[in-house]
């Protein structure tokens, strides 16, 4: 598969590439070309040069544009469920769900653009200001660096492109190098819709290469989602030319069980909240933060209700738990495993790895000083049961991280739930229900070193548009 560069399918200048395999068998998928710097300054060239022109197109263009590229993902759905399975590993069940979301996802930006208003100060709203007029209006940043992660790729390419493209922007999609392929093709659709040469591209740029794409002056936004480190390095790399940033980073979200909690109902968010995805979700449950009086019966009914998930090959239809991204990853939770039961921990279920395959795994007992119960972020299925004796006992571990994404609690007082929700350093919160929740329309970001800045149809035009005042001055009487 080809790059969409300048409205055209490309190959890297240098002319190499790189292969795209199947996790879950290894097998390669597809090779795509090797990006160099030259390919991410020739994609910016093009993107500066469209983003004027796409600017002027009206808004009720540009969603007719989107609303063409919806009909034909329609029309393809299965064949990119297919392939967003084929090259992530996630279960086709979820694979084809994710596709599902993008009609979501754009519809929700797309109408939302026909209803973000520019805002009038009234002459005479303070002193010496009686004869004059400010408008205050929202301007396109210009050209948008989307750098998407693996986990959820379709989800988040509906999150920056959707509304990149509305407010008059030109996105440069750059995918993570383990699964870009279904992102090449929703570009692909993108111009098959209409979308004019240069105004959407995706460029396979391996790793660093990425950084040419953060430190051009020429960028309006840096849109992130990925690790901490990651963002840490990305926020450094735009602040040379004060190029905005909005950063979505990792987490390690507390799942609080408090004394009245319904264990059944927490047992059944645990499954939704930490299996999905096989377990590779940045705003995941990941503590199980259980009081002492319900922790045993929280692990025994949590062992039972995952054993009765389907594990195995992604493909199948009745396949619930998948494979990870890569053997990379899932020998990263193997060592993160160990060290957590080095530390205290006990594993009651899994634990055991095979290629890129990770048991779905419960460990018990882990002290609150384990690096699991603060820092350590597990991106696999992986449940970390910590207990404890107090609500403020509860907060104070689910805020000894330096990650503050989601959170939630578990209690039938929901005064109750509602102050220690309130008491929890995260960008949200959820009561009775599992940390993974995420709908289009919330504005979603962390606290801490979790992000800046927010996601949604509530709030992402705000970081994709920059602000102007033009004062008529002396307008009235």
């Amino acid at each position: 598969m080809k790059m969409i560069l300048n409205g055209k399918k490309a190959d890297s200048v240098s002319g190499e590439t790189f292969a795209v395999t199947n996790p879950a068998t290894g097998a390669v998928i597809d090779y795509v070309p090797k990006a160099t710097v030259d390919d991410i300054r020739l994609a910016i060239d093009a993107a500066v040069s469209a983003q004027k022109a796409w600017a002027l197109v009206p808004v009720h263009e540009r969603a007719a544009i989107l609303y063409r590229f919806l009909h034909i993902v329609a029309q393809n759905a299965e064949e990119l469920a297919q392939l967003l399975c084929a090259e992530n590993g996630k279960p086709i069940s979820e694979a084809r769900a994710e596709i599902g979301n993008i009609s979501i996802g754009f519809a929700g930006f797309i109408e939302h653009a026909k209803h973000f208003y520019e805002k009038v100060i009234p002459a005479g709203t303070e002193k010496g200001q009686d004869a004059n007029l400010q408008i205050v209006t929202r301007e396109p940043v210009g050209v948008v660096v989307c750098v998407i992660p693996f986990n959820f790729p379709c989800d988040l390419f509906d999150q920056k492109v959707a509304p990149a493209l509305m407010m008059g922007n030109a996105p440069i999609v750059l995918p993570s190098s383990d699964n870009p392929l279904t992102l090449l093709r929703l570009t692909e659709m993108l111009l098959d819709a209409g979308l004019p040469a240069g105004v959407a591209q995706c460029v396979t740029a391996p790793g660093r290469v990425k950084e040419a794409a953060i430190k051009d002056p020429r960028v309006g936004l840096v849109t992130l989602t990925g690790s901490t480190a990651v963002g840490i390095s990305t926020q450094e790399a735009a602040a040379k030319n004060l190029t905005k940033t909005a950063l979505e980073l990792g987490g390690n979200d507390a799942f609080i069980v408090l004394e009245d909690g319904d264990v059944d109902l927490a047992v059944e968010e645990m499954i939704w909240g930490r299996m999905y995805n096989t377990g590779q979700v940045c705003c995941a449950s990941k503590r199980f933060i259980v009081h002492n009086s319900l922790k045993n019966s929280f692990v025994e009914k949590s062992v039972a209700r995952i054993s009765q998930q389907k594990y195995g090959d992604p493909a199948l239809d009745d396949t619930q738990i998948g494979c990870l991204i890569s053997e990379k990853a899932a020998i990263q939770v193997e060592q993160q495993v160990k060290l957590t039961v080095e530390q205290g921990g006990r594993v009651v279920l899994g634990g055991k790895r095979d290629g890129a395959y990770f048991e779905p795994t419960v460990i018990t007992d882990i002290p609150k000083s384990a690096d699991v119960a603060s820092d350590l972020e597990i991106f696999g299925p992986v449940v970390s049961v910590i207990g404890f004796d107090t609500d403020d006992e509860a907060v104070a571990i689910a805020n000894q991280s330096v990650f503050g994404l989601s959170s939630c609690v578990f209690s039938h007082d929901y005064k109750r739930a509602w102050r220690v929700a309130a008491a929890m350093e995260a960008g949200g919160a959820v009561i009775n229900g599992a940390s993974f929740f995420r709908s289009f329309e919330m504005p979603f970001g962390g606290w801490k070193q979790s992000g800046l800045g927010t996601e949604g149809v509530m709030s992402t035009f705000e970081e994709m548009t920059r602000v102007k005042t033009i004062v008529l001055k002396n307008l009235l009487p």
